[in-house]
């Protein structure tokens, strides 16, 4: 059995012990209720992570995997009388173990490589990703991958007419591009930008990478580490007051990394300066899915949902609060169950018949976009910012 660190079971442990065992959290599991597993819930993830952290178990692959299932959308913190820190007791467990040993190495360093995946897409490789994929077993890694590439080129932000930003100028505003929004969250980035701008803020981008959140959720802790150091470097030589990332899977990761900095999504800056900010109406009706890292960690759904609501004509529809299975690498490591976690909101996205499908996570959205591709569901998807930026009025905002 492999040793423990002292100083990470000590942890674990006393994180372990603040759960009161009151299941409350069980209702709000996505993996408990894909399975009825006990195991599968964050009460059982709590009690393994404690004996494994105690060495009052072996650590094996029966009792690994509940672990590696958990997607940490943190809706047991959410709902928590204990206020137990789930996320961190599962980053430090995960830490403890190391990189399970199904974990796709390969795919994971090409999404890492931003550069590399823009090359990909220049080469024209897209139209065989479809045929590719159909030769690779369901569970295959690959396969999920290659779906996901096979999906159409994102969105391009249509140019409008100059917004003049409104005055006085707010904070400098860095933007981190991360690595696969940065290819395929363009358009969002540079939505973002207009809109900050629009808003009064002055907008530098940082240069793209990882943030490291696919390693610290995967137990690579020397892989975060340097993309910790690299963010750190990147933050410090860009001299703003402010950071924000279109992505929400990256903000915790990012938070964790610049302690004492404010990192966010751009609608909590927006929607400070939201009555500063006039929208062309657009009589469509949309299905908005919030990422749980929105939801749970940015924290902004609420400001989303106001800036929509600024759209004359919109019909915003906020679809079921649960977790697509996307969840970093997961999609890519159990594509199966991130399959079955899909399900029901592909089922409610198809029964609503929107025109549109907003989502702010690049994960979630290429996800939920696969999913209905495969049920021939028409349904476009882009970021909210998008939208919002291409129905911006044109002139001064203030």
């Amino acid at each position: 059995m492999p040793t423990m660190p002292e100083n990470k079971s000590e942890r674990i442990a006393a994180l372990a012990d603040q759960c009161v065992q009151c299941g409350l959290c069980l209702p709000a599991c996505p993996t408990y209720a894909l399975d009825g597993n006990e195991a599968e819930s964050p009460r059982g993830r709590i009690a393994i992570a404690a004996a494994l952290a105690q060495g009052r178990a072996p650590v094996t692959d029966e009792l690994r995997e509940p672990l590696d299932h958990c997607l940490a959308c943190l809706n047991c913190e959410r709902v928590c009388p204990a206020q137990v820190h789930f996320g961190e007791l599962l980053v430090e467990t995960r830490a403890l173990l190391g990189p399970a040993p199904r974990r796709p190495r390969a795919l994971l360093a090409l999404a890492k490589r931003p550069g590399l995946l823009r090359l990909m897409r220049l080469a024209g490789w897209r139209r065989w990703y479809a045929r590719l994929a159909r030769w690779l077993p369901q569970r295959s890694g690959w396969r999920a991958a290659l779906a996901l590439a096979a999906l159409p080129p994102p969105p391009r932000l249509r140019p409008g007419p100059a917004v003049t930003p409104c005055t006085p100028a707010l904070a400098r505003v860095a933007l981190f591009p991360g690595c696969v929004a940065s290819v395929e969250d363009a358009a969002a980035q540079q939505a973002a930008v207009t809109l900050l701008e629009a808003a009064g803020h002055t907008v530098m981008r940082l240069p793209a990478f990882c943030c490291g959140a696919l390693d610290t959720h995967g137990g690579d802790t020397q892989a975060a580490a340097r993309a910790t150091g690299r963010v750190q470097e990147a933050w410090r030589a860009g001299g703003a007051s402010a950071l924000v990332t279109v992505t929400p899977g990256c903000i915790g990761q990012l938070r964790g990394a610049l302690p004492g900095v404010r990192v966010e999504d751009p609608y909590a800056l927006l929607v400070a300066r939201a009555d500063h900010l006039h929208f062309r109406p657009l009589h469509q009706r949309v299905a908005l899915h919030l990422p749980c890292t929105q939801l749970n960690v940015a924290r902004s759904g609420e400001a989303l949902l106001t800036l929509l609501g600024r759209v004359p004509g919109l019909e915003v529809v906020a679809l079921p609060p649960r977790c697509c299975g996307a969840a970093g690498s997961h999609l890519l490591e159990f594509p199966e169950r991130a399959a079955a976690l899909r399900a029901p909101l592909i089922e409610a996205i198809a029964s609503l018949a929107p025109q549109a499908l907003l989502s702010s996570n690049i994960g979630c959205r290429l996800h939920l976009a696969t999913g209905l591709a495969e049920q021939d569901e028409a349904v476009p998807t882009l970021h909210p910012l998008v939208l919002l930026a291409q129905h911006i009025v044109p002139g001064h905002t203030s």
